[in-house]
């Protein structure tokens, strides 16, 4: 503001002295006066204006370095200032820039080091720069392939469905096409304005791992599983013949008869889990009526109990399921004999399909004992028992709600455990309404009232 008034101040001078001219020396020479300066201030302008575009032009084309500031064009008066202000900068620019700049090597340097591979996606998913891992992974080439749209790189049908379907929560594996021994995690992060990153990581050796693993349980349950049918059969051979000798060896045999059943569920829930992890054994399909396969666990949990419980089952849903029988009435099951086990004699038991929120709800409610809040995130872990020393009275492996855990995820489910000390437990599955098929028109629901059930279910907590 200072600045405009100075101005406005020289202007009005200029004015001022042609005004008192004009008195003194006649007005011709005044005007011829006044007409000089403003020609000498407009070549000034103008010799200024072309400096400065000149210098521009150079700037457009050149990169930014300390040679750029010394270029800056030099003047006097207003334009001095102009000058100076641009001088100061510039300087600042270039100094911020070779900040930015080293930063940016670090941040290269860096990512360049790291064993994972980055790759940037801009809002069109075109390469705009990776790291050295990711040309290894992907086998790219930055100065080649920058620019280009990055499913015409990575090819296969997973990770093209896999970015167009915009889920990114979870890492995709893919085997390498280039590399057929190289297996890859890929994981896309949006960051910023519709960009990406690309996260790659070579889980070969991990996966070999998993492998071996898989395979070690699955050749030692079959290994198991023959000796132990043997063991089993002469135990029962055995058990059913007169035994005269004393008590103590009709318990040992009883004993040993027991353990070896529990081997043989042992064993076959190993097998039941190494198949499910098997990312080869891909899932077989079908139209299922749950409500026929509910009425066989209905059955095969009051054969488990022989009286001890009162069981029910309501059905109040007639839609049937998308998936695998034999997965999910393992699942189920799993899920009924696990209540009848955990319930005390007495206590009470019910099954039960129905629809809620759009979804397929499969739930099992007793009134058992309970678990406590410290056990449920833990519940489908592997072998963890919440008392041992009772799951090993029920004959329970300690696998059964894992190989839940793993049906449910197969069929894009999800699993729910509800549970109070003393007071039982419910555990859901809730099935999404892709998975529903409905009953064909004329196909008539299955006739429950020969089963026990409640005259109403209580509401679902």
């Amino acid at each position: 503001m200072f600045d405009l008034w100075q101005r406005l101040t020289g202007i009005f001078l200029l004015i001022v002295v042609t005004a008192v001219l004009w008195v003194a020396v006649g007005a011709v020479t005044a005007l011829l006066l006044f007409s000089f300066i403003l020609l000498g201030i407009t070549i000034h302008h103008i010799y200024c204006l072309a400096s400065l575009d000149r210098w521009f032009q150079r700037f457009d084309h050149t990169s930014i370095d300390s040679s750029t500031i010394s270029t800056i064009p030099s003047s006097f008066g207003p334009w001095g200032d102009v000058f100076i202000r641009l001088t100061r900068f510039i300087r600042r620019y270039y100094r911020s820039r070779q900040t930015l700049s080293k930063a940016l090597g670090r941040l290269q340097r860096a990512t360049s080091a790291m064993p994972e591979g980055i790759i940037i996606l801009d809002e069109a998913d075109r390469i705009e720069w990776c790291n050295p891992s990711a040309e290894q992974h992907l086998g790219l080439d930055l100065k080649l392939d920058i620019g280009q749209h990055v499913t015409h790189l990575v090819r296969q049908v997973q990770f093209v469905t896999y970015l167009a379907a915009g889920d990114y929560s979870k890492p995709l594996v893919i085997k390498q096409s280039r590399y057929e021994e190289m297996i890859l995690s890929l994981q896309l992060v949006p960051y910023g304005d519709k960009e990406k990153l690309l996260i790659s990581r070579d889980i070969t050796r991990f996966e070999k791992m998993e492998i071996m693993r898989r395979d070690f349980i699955a050749n030692v349950s079959h290994e198991l599983r023959t000796p132990l049918t043997i063991i089993g059969g002469f135990l029962e051979t055995l058990l059913d013949e007169e035994i005269k000798d004393s008590e103590m060896e009709k318990r040992a045999l009883t004993l040993m008869a027991d353990q070896a059943k529990r081997m043989q569920r042992l064993v076959e829930d190993l097998l039941t889990l190494s198949r499910l992890e098997n990312a080869q054994n891909i899932l077989h399909e079908e139209d299922i009526d749950i409500a026929e396969l509910l009425h066989s666990l209905f059955q095969e949990a009051q054969s488990l109990s022989a009286g001890r419980h009162h069981i029910t089952l309501n059905i109040l849903s007639d839609a049937h399921l998308l998936g695998s029988v034999d997965e999910l009435r393992s699942a189920l099951g799993n899920l009924v004999s696990n209540a009848v086990r955990y319930t005390p004699e007495g206590g009470e038991i019910s099954l039960n399909w129905i629809e809620e929120q759009d979804q397929g709800l499969f739930y099992v409610q007793d009134s058992g004992i309970g678990i406590g809040p410290e056990h449920i995130l833990r519940l489908t872990e592997r072998f963890y028992r919440v008392d041992r020393s009772r799951s090993r009275e029920t004959g329970g492996t300690g696998l059964g709600l894992a190989i839940v855990k793993h049906v449910s995820g197969r069929h894009q489910a999800r699993m729910e455990i509800v549970s109070e000390i003393e007071k039982g437990s419910i555990f859901k599955i809730w099935f999404p309404a892709k998975r529903l098929v409905r009953n064909k028109a004329g196909s008539t629901a299955h006739d429950i009232s020969s089963i026990p059930s409640n005259k109403t279910i209580p509401p679902i907590p």
